[in-house]
């Protein structure tokens, strides 16, 4: 006889567990503690076998009985339903999308330690969901080709993102490479696609390369009228060759007017180093200045309204903009002002964008702190 729903309800456990069949290998196990569990029993190549459809009541008598009726459609193909389960089971243990997701959990542990920076770990996760998932999700990570994987990239190229789809290529790459430590692919087939996609056309920050020009915006800098503290960010910056983040994330803490010097921490700089910036006589001065109004708080450059967090990060372009620069003359991301090539070379030995020296495996920058303090 087939159970209804009320006497599912109300089977009430007993001292020992026992059975409520439902017909056609369906039954319902009740423990002494009262738990109820669906159960599938049948017989597969002579051998009487035993299949968990999940517990009542999270899976209902309806939902029960229709896994029960896959499972005899997996019988009647000579599959045994059990042994299936399990294969789909280990499929999805080494899908694209689960080792994908084990490794931005990663990238999650090193984004709160601060050893990375949390907007390479939401890119990141942007990047795999928006782009490679809808395609490659639920595909055993080691048997996608590089002409698969190639397809996808170029869905994106064909989108007119090439700069997104040779960051979703790298992304993939150390997901491909996650996969191999932990079994489940034998090789990064992102090395099978170098040359293959379009490179980006780069476009660099507008900044003003003219020295005369250049006096006329330290001289407009001046005549700013708007906060002090964004006055003088904006004064301090061409002393310092920061990028914005940077700068607009100073901490008291990181500066030593003894020494002269800026100690950045590793986590807010790119490159993931600790940086350390000397300061000239005349970034001094600012800096004083700038102590006498916010060196009661931790920043340096402390937001509007909220002391605890730094300046945002829209401050210094809008105060440009005011100025009477527009985003295609100068912006705050910009290189700073410069003049010449030497110039240019402190500037990107300063913002740590080039392979240091190193003594006695130690990272060393004499040269260029002679340089700017002399």
């Amino acid at each position: 006889m087939s159970l209804t729903d009320t006497a599912v309800r109300l089977a009430k456990p007993r001292e020992r567990a026992y059975r409520l069949s439902d017909g056609r290998g369906l039954c319902l196990l009740i423990q002494p503690n009262g738990s109820k569990w669906w159960r599938f029993r049948y017989r597969f190549q002579g051998a009487e076998k035993m299949l968990s459809l999940g517990i009542y009541p999270d899976v209902p008598l309806s939902e029960a009985r229709d896994r029960r009726e896959a499972a005899r459609k997996s019988l009647a193909t000579g599959t045994d339903p059990s042994a299936d389960r399990k294969e789909k089971k280990a499929t999805r243990k080494n899908s694209f999308q689960a080792v994908a997701e084990h490794w931005l959990a990663g990238l999650a542990r090193h984004v709160k330690v601060k050893r990375r920076a949390e907007s390479t770990y939401r890119k990141a996760k942007w990047l795999l969901e928006s782009f490679i998932f809808p395609d490659l999700a639920d595909r055993p990570i080691g048997s996608i080709t590089a002409p698969e994987l190639l397809t996808v990239l170029k869905k994106i190229e064909g989108d007119d993102m090439q700069e997104s789809a040779r960051r979703a290529k790298q992304r993939c790459g150390q997901v491909f490479r996650h996969a191999i430590g932990l079994g489940y692919a034998t090789r990064d087939i992102t090395l099978d696609l170098r040359g293959l996609l379009e490179a980006p056309v780069v476009t660099h920050r507008a900044a003003i390369k003219d020295p005369a020009k250049v006096g006329a915006l330290l001289r407009a800098l001046d005549r700013y009228t708007g906060r002090e503290e964004t006055r003088l960010a904006l004064k301090l910056a061409p002393l310092v060759f920061l990028r914005p983040g940077e700068l607009r994330r100073a901490e008291w803490a990181h500066i030593d007017f003894e020494e002269a010097q800026w100690r950045i921490p590793p986590h807010i700089m790119k490159m993931r180093e600790q940086h350390i910036v000397p300061l000239s006589r005349q970034a001094l001065d600012i800096l004083r200045e700038l102590y006498a109004i916010t060196g009661h708080g931790r920043y340096v450059f402390p937001g509007l309204g909220n002391p605890d967090r730094p300046m945002s990060e829209n401050t210094l372009n809008k105060a440009l903009r005011i100025l009477g620069y527009s985003g295609d003359e100068m912006t705050a991301h910009g290189d700073s002002p410069r003049g010449g090539s030497d110039t240019d070379k402190v500037a990107r030995l300063l913002r740590a964008n080039v392979i240091r020296a190193r003594v006695d495996g130690r990272t060393t920058r004499p040269d260029i702190l002679f340089a700017v303090r002399s």
